[in-house]
């Protein structure tokens, strides 16, 4: 190996012991976020000793475990994993515990779908096993192919085809005249989460729905499917939870407590996030049958996929019968937790996670995530063996239960609340792992965290850093913002969290800053919750050699030990600001748009424009009349964001003089300095949460329950959409007060730093 100088010293210092002196700074490093020049050269050696601890042969060997059997929640495998794990984590030592929860989780007894007319069909729901693929037929063990949280039911009707089933394609489907009362709405997947296209067919009048997945977005379409290639072939479907996210996540039994034994219960018929109709997934071959039995006006062009006939919407003379009937048992949740102790500051936690369960073997989703955190864990362990001690506590957690819901975060979220939001510094994530670019999502505060950290880590194919590799992606790829911003050098933002994985309790019901990083975009992955999810699949088409979950590791690692022992909280407020001005124009914009649109459909219905230019042959309805849309006043947002911007920029000029003089801070001060930027996100929350969703806290980043997605200043944006005015400019000014109290924390950060400004 070719080391550079700077590195074959570091290297050498390690070889003399965990006594050895450390390795001046060389001149051109650059800085570490919230550290001392002096203390980044450590910090810079100490992620030298992670990187040699971490081998893919480790990842290898435990992804052979963890995903050799099918280990959903409640299953013999999945208790298994999680005792092997805590196991683990003691022999690198971790004070471990597993905690259990009991949580609901449906599982079917009676699946049958059969079309009735205009010819008689049954659908096979069925994976087949294949000869090249190890695990595929552990037929026994594995769930068949259906949704939990669907509801039990027995319906028959014509089948409307209604393309991904969110708002914009029932409006479409109003211009045809196509109701969808009384019938069983046909929807692929994408365009938002799988839960809300069962409630929203069940809100305009659907008594049952179908998902199936198209191969123009998940199969022969992008690739070979599996196994000549990684993409979903015929036979394959994607099981999934279709509760309800947005009103709250966890078990649908026990909102806002923890499901322990004694927990008080709903009773399952008040359970909210539970769907209102049957619903069943289908692989592409068994809804080819259906879509070639439907009649009625064909699709417009963007809602046709790939598969080889015409996409007419129905209704009929497709009609099926759809039975489902699922046994509603209360299962153990295992969460493994597992705690290194800090020694300057044990209070404040850094938390690092993945969930372990699996709807089948689940190699990619989530144990390509898994193997990952474990490895890092690992290497950590070792470092304090070697006598290194973390300033702040660091936990790593796998998580039970997720794919259902989130039922293992959640649920260990909402017992330990209290502790929780007294002591819990972030969150950092991975729900899987490929080969490819780097990708993190989350709040802009740890923007500088994610972008330092991809910088100091190398791409195992291009020998490019993570972030040079993804800004060129980002120049080639990018949306014209994501452009901009990497042509001229600036730092690129964090993409936007979801609301599908195991961040979300942390930042939507805690207020905790979260994180959740992978690589990918490379890979060949189009077996998604489905039997083909497996070891073999992945070795061929995902990560072969496990060479980025050793860069994982390592990225993810560099994140949580400068969190870890960081001077100051590596917080920075500037990309929070710029993410807050940039959402205010969007909304400002956006409400604009829609004042234009109003205005231009009614004059078009008064003119009759829509008529005019309509097939005589095939006409179709006008869309309906607009109220007018009024003017909102977002001047306290406004405001709000100017203020912050000024304080961001105030404590990042803070700061960088601080940690330019050593960070010498007077005795007490760095403490209370953390203290306050640990509660800082918390100001961004408030106890009533979002209208309607008192379990979404947060008033910046949450989930719009017409897709499920979640969206920034959330409160605002659906109030706008749904022309809730009164609503829009109540939630205008909660936001604009909540981040007026963010900037207030920041402003005593300020104070702390530079006494006297």
């Amino acid at each position: 190996m070719n080391a550079s100088p700077i590195l074959r010293t570091i290297l050498w210092a390690l070889a003399l012991g965990p006594l050895a002196p450390l390795p001046a700074p060389h001149p051109s490093a650059p800085p570490i976020y919230g550290f001392s020049p002096a203390h980044a050269a450590a910090q810079r050696a100490l992620e030298v000793q992670l990187d040699a601890a971490l081998h893919p042969e480790d990842q290898r060997a435990w992804m052979e475990r963890l995903a050799a059997r099918p280990h959903p929640v409640g299953s013999p495998w999945g208790k298994e994993n999680a005792l092997w794990m805590a196991g683990l984590f003691r022999s690198w030592g971790y004070d471990t515990r597993i905690e259990e929860f009991r949580v609901l989780f449906p599982t079917p007894r009676k699946r049958r779908l059969e079309m009735v007319a205009p010819t008689a069909w049954t659908a096979t729901l069925a994976e087949p096993p294949l000869a090249e693929d190890r695990t595929s037929g552990q037929t026994a063990e594995q769930l068949p192919v259906y949704h939990a949280f669907s509801a039990d039911g027995d319906v028959t009707g014509e089948i409307v085809y209604v393309n991904f089933g969110v708002p914009a394609d029932y409006a479409e489907l109003a211009r045809y005249g196509i109701d969808v009362r009384g019938k069983i709405v046909l929807a692929r997947y994408g365009g938002a989460y799988r839960g809300i296209k069962p409630k929203l067919a069940a809100e305009h009048g659907a008594i049952g729905c179908l998902l199936f997945t198209d191969p123009h977005e998940d199969g022969y379409f992008q690739g070979d499917p599996y196994p000549a290639g990684g993409w979903r072939p015929e036979t394959a479907a994607q099981r999934g939870s279709v509760s309800d996210p947005t009103l709250y996540s966890g078990d649908p039994l026990t909102p806002g407590v923890g499901a322990t034994p004694d927990a008080k219960r709903l009773p399952r018929e008040e359970a909210r996030t539970i769907a209102r109709i049957p619903v069943l997934p289908l692989s592409w071959g068994d809804a080819l049958p259906l879509l070639r039995a439907l009649g009625g006006p064909v699709a417009p062009v963007e809602w046709r996929g790939a598969l080889p006939v015409p996409y007419h919407l129905g209704p009929g003379p497709a009609r099926v019968h759809l039975e489902l009937a699922s046994d509603w048992n209360l299962v153990p949740a295992y969460d493994v937790i597992a705690r290194l102790a800090g020694g300057e500051r044990p209070e404040e936690w850094v938390l690092r996670g993945n969930h372990h369960d699996a709807w089948v073997n689940g190699a990619s989703d989530p144990v390509s995530g898994m193997i990952a955190v474990l490895a890092e864990a690992k290497a950590v362990g070792e470092l304090a063996r070697s006598g290194w001690r973390p300033k702040r506590t660091i936990l790593y957690a796998a998580w039970d239960g997720e794919e259902p819901g989130l039922l293992g975060s959640v649920e260990w979220a909402e017992t330990h609340a209290a502790e929780l939001r007294e002591h819990l510094v972030a969150y950092l994530n991975s729900d899987g792992n490929a080969r490819g670019f780097f990708y993190a999502s989350g709040v802009p505060s740890l923007t500088t965290l994610a972008g330092e950290a991809s910088r100091d880590v190398t791409d195992p194919e291009t020998g490019a850093s993570a972030a040079a590799r993804l800004r060129a992606s980002l120049l080639l790829y990018g949306s014209p913002r994501e452009q901009k911003r990497a042509h001229d050098g600036q730092p690129l933002p964090l993409q936007r969290l979801g609301t599908g994985t195991d961040y979300t309790p942390f930042l939507s019901f805690l207020g905790v800053a979260a994180l959740d990083i992978s690589y990918g975009g490379e890979e060949e992955y189009g077996v998604y919750h489905s039997i083909y999810d497996s070891v073999d699949h992945f070795n061929r088409f995902v990560d072969p050699g496990f060479r980025y979950g050793v860069t994982l590791a390592q990225t993810s690692g560099r994140m949580v030990l400068r969190l870890a022992d960081a001077d100051v909280l590596p917080f920075d407020f500037v990309p929070y600001a710029e993410t807050l001005g940039q959402a205010v124009q969007e909304l400002q914009q956006r409400t604009a748009g829609m004042r234009e649109e109003a205005t231009e459909t009614n004059r078009r219905r008064a003119e009759r424009t829509y008529e005019l230019a309509d097939d005589p042959r095939h006409p179709l309805l006008p869309p309906p009349a607009q109220e007018s849309v009024p003017a909102l006043d977002f001047a306290p947002l406004e405001k709000a964001v100017a203020r912050l911007t000024g304080s961001a920029q105030a404590y990042a000029a803070a700061l960088n003089r601080a940690a330019a003089a050593g960070l010498a801070l007077p005795a007490g001060a760095p403490a209370k300095l953390d203290r306050i930027l640990l509660q800082a996100e918390r100001a961004l929350t408030r106890p009533e949460g979002l209208p309607g969703r008192p379990w979404y806290r947060h008033l910046i980043f949450g989930p719009v329950t017409s897709t499920g997605g979640m969206k920034t200043l959330p409160g605002i944006r659906e109030a706008i959409e749904q022309r809730r005015w009164a609503e829009a400019a109540d939630q205008i000014s909660a936001a604009a007060r909540a981040i007026e109290a963010f900037a207030r924390e920041v402003d005593r950060g300020v104070g702390l730093l530079a006494p006297g400004r």
